[in-house]
């Protein structure tokens, strides 16, 4: 006798995501469409696979992200080509590549989708991980950075998320990070001993990164690095005041915190995350900031640019205790007794399902006690009980499975049945 084949198990730190977890995600990414559409926003679905070239421009060399994480590889046509890690580069070389950047250079874009990155699996933190983020492009006006955030926290809070703290930075620009960049040097150079491999490289490099750093004595050096505010220019100053002044107005409740950096290159000025205590040590729910240099830097046009992403991952933790259960008259459960009634059910069936009605049923013939627990699993909120002397008769048994009541109902009038309780 043939040995019985092994099972195939998911690659780690990627994970499938079924019902009735599912449905979290659903109401999650429903939710996004429905706030974001109310700011001006649309869609962008962008290839899951980009030219290597895109992150480590867009990105940047230097970081994690291009230095040990992207999924590299080069196909059968000698191209080098990347799962991508993030999408804020995906968007932006779409915008350019499509002429929207000459067209209508002013865009407002969402996205959802897979990023990957070849990280420690941890909870909340996957190889393979979901994002939904938003793009601003050609708005330069700090008012367009207070509206994202302000975008932002509509969501979340729309979404259910409670226990919300807003961090906000100013990180500099061309202007002024040279000058910041020397101080850094300067500084880290005397704890050299206490430093990471990975920062010891970033020093020489791009010694911004070391701020970003997770490893804890590289943490513990930074406390006391140089901050932001102390090399600012003048137009950062004036850009992050309005930020700040604009957020107050409209009520957005924020801290500064100057230890708020973003981990990829293209960030600059206003950056921010939303965190919480219910996650613990990884507390960032969505994190975001202004990019102007990045479309030129892609090839594009001088445009400015602002955004945000989030883990749905994260979400769906914070929120899979709190979130409401579905009505349970959403489900209809056909008990199916006896072959004739088996030959005619589907028709009726479809008849429900086209009217906008969910309905399920088991197609084998099982007891009607068998069908009835089913029913009671799913949490139907309606059973129609259909054998083959109710189809004789012209009718069916619908139960109300909340109050136990039933009725007979002609099998013609089925579909207004369930129409008038649905409305």
């Amino acid at each position: 006798m043939a040995s019985k084949p092994s099972i195939i198990k998911a690659p780690r730190g990627m994970v499938d995501v079924m019902p009735p977890a599912i449905k979290i995600w659903q109401n999650i990414e429903n939710t996004a469409r429905e706030v974001f559409g109310t700011y001006g926003y649309s869609e962008i679905r962008t290839p899951i696979l980009e030219d290597t070239s895109l992150f480590k421009r867009g990105v940047g060399e230097s970081t994690s992200v291009v230095e040990k994480e992207m999924y590299s590889f080069t196909d059968q046509g000698d191209h080098d080509l990347s799962l991508r890690p993030e999408g804020t580069a995906s968007v932006v070389r779409a915008y350019i590549e499509s002429g929207m950047c000459n067209i209508d250079p002013l865009a407002r874009y969402y996205y959802m989708g897979p990023m990957f990155r070849r990280e420690r699996p941890q909870k909340g933190r996957q190889r393979q991980f979901y994002q939904i983020g938003c793009e601003l492009l050609a708005a330069e006006s700090p008012y367009a950075d207070a509206e994202v955030i302000s975008m932002a926290e509509h969501f979340l809070k729309r979404a259910g998320v409670s226990d919300l703290s807003l961090e906000i930075n100013s990180i500099g620009c061309e202007a002024c990070r040279p000058s910041f960049n020397s101080a850094l040097v300067e500084y880290f150079v005397k704890f050299q001993g206490g430093l990471c491999d990975d920062c010891i490289r970033r020093l020489s490099k791009n010694p911004l990164r070391i701020l970003d750093c997770k490893n804890n004595s590289c943490k513990e050096i930074v406390e006391k690095a140089p901050r932001f505010s102390a090399f600012w220019c003048d137009a950062c100053v004036t850009h992050f005041s309005a930020v700040k002044q604009t957020l107050d107005g409209i009520g957005v409740s924020y801290v500064v915190n100057e230890q708020v950096v973003r981990g990829l290159d293209y960030y600059m000025r206003t950056a921010f995350e939303f965190t919480t205590t219910k996650l613990g040590a990884q507390n960032a729910v969505l994190a975001g900031g202004r990019y102007d240099g990045l479309v030129r830097g892609l090839g594009g046009p001088d445009v400015a640019g602002i955004g945000f992403a989030m883990g749905m991952e994260r979400l769906v933790l914070l929120l899979q205790d709190s979130t409401k259960k579905d009505p349970v008259d959403d489900v209809v459960y056909f008990a199916v007794i006896g072959e004739l009634a088996g030959r005619k059910a589907l028709p009726v069936i479809n008849l429900l399902r086209r009217d906008g009605i969910r309905v399920e049923w088991d197609y084998a013939a099982k007891s009607l006690k068998s069908q009835m627990r089913k029913a009671g699993k799913i949490e139907a909120g309606s059973v129609v009980i259909m054998g083959d002397d109710e189809i004789t008769r012209g009718e069916v048994i619908v139960k109300n499975m909340k109050t136990g009541e039933q009725q007979n109902v002609r099998i013609k009038d089925l579909p207004f049945h369930f129409i008038n309780i649905g409305g």
